[in-house]
Formats: structure tokens, sequence, C-alpha cells
């Protein structure tokens, strides 16, 4: 072994390290929204009357993405399901009165399990109760791994 060799065995094994280090992020995957909203009415006079509904599907997913970005720095979000640490379903009800919680958010972990779920007004309290819930999880798994 000449003088070169050792120092380029140490070298590569940094850059190992330091890929293997990089590819350590905390991936998510938030599911497709299927929030719907409905709007319409009813009139009539003098026996007459009319009327319209209109509603449809409002996706909320580049909006949660966005949010998440900006709340959760720490996390990417990926398009790629099986690269993800984490699932995200969070669903946007609109439509609803005042004193009710619009926005359900459950996270499920890469075993498949529900780590967190709950429901707030806003959507940003939903992510950060998200985040929170993974944050807290990863923190158990490193203490369970004695890092």
């Amino acid at each position: 072994m000449n003088k070169y060799c050792l120092p380029l065995i140490a070298l590569l094994l940094g850059l190992s390290v330091a890929v293997y280090g990089a590819d350590e992020k905390i991936r998510i995957y938030v599911t497709d929204s299927d929030s719907w909203a409905v709007s319409g009415g009813f009139y009539g006079n003098d026996g007459t009357g009319g009327g319209a509904t209109r509603g449809g599907a409002r996706p909320q997913t580049a909006e949660i993405i966005k949010t998440f970005n900006e709340r959760c720095p720490e996390l990417t979000v990926t398009i790629r399901k099986e690269k993800a640490n984490y699932v995200i379903l969070l669903d946007h009800e609109g439509g609803k009165g005042i004193a009710r919680k619009d926005n359900k958010v459950a996270v499920f972990n890469e075993e498949g399990d529900a780590i967190f779920s709950g429901s707030t007004r806003s959507l940003g309290n939903s992510i950060k109760d998200a985040c929170q819930a993974i944050r807290e999880e990863r923190k158990e798994l490193a203490q369970s791994e004695g890092l």
C-alpha cells in the first residue's frame, strides 16, 4: 500500500458518510385532498320558483404542500410515496358552520400505523400539529436507538 492509498480511502469513507447523511431527510407524502364545496340557493315568487346549486372538488394539495414547506422546513415533501417516511392525509372541508372544525389530519409512519390524528379550524394549525407528531416520533426513535 503506497502513501496515497490511506488518504484516498479516508476521503472515500468521508464522502460515503456525507452522501448517506445527506439522504437522511425526513420525507413526507401528502395525499390528494378530496375537499368539496357546495353553494346555491332557491327562490320562489307567485307560484314560480327556481334555484341553482354548484359544487365540486376543491383540491387543496398544493396549498398543503406550500404550508408544510413554510412551517416544517426540516421535512421534505415527495411525490414518490414509496420514498416517504410518513404519509399525511389532510382533508379541508368547506361549507360548515363557524363553530365546526374544518381541517382533519392524520399522520401515518412507514409501517402504516397512525401516529396522530386531529382536527383544527385552520390549515396552518393542522400542519403544525402533524409536524409536531413527526418530530416527537423521530425523537422517540432516536432515543430508542441510543442516538
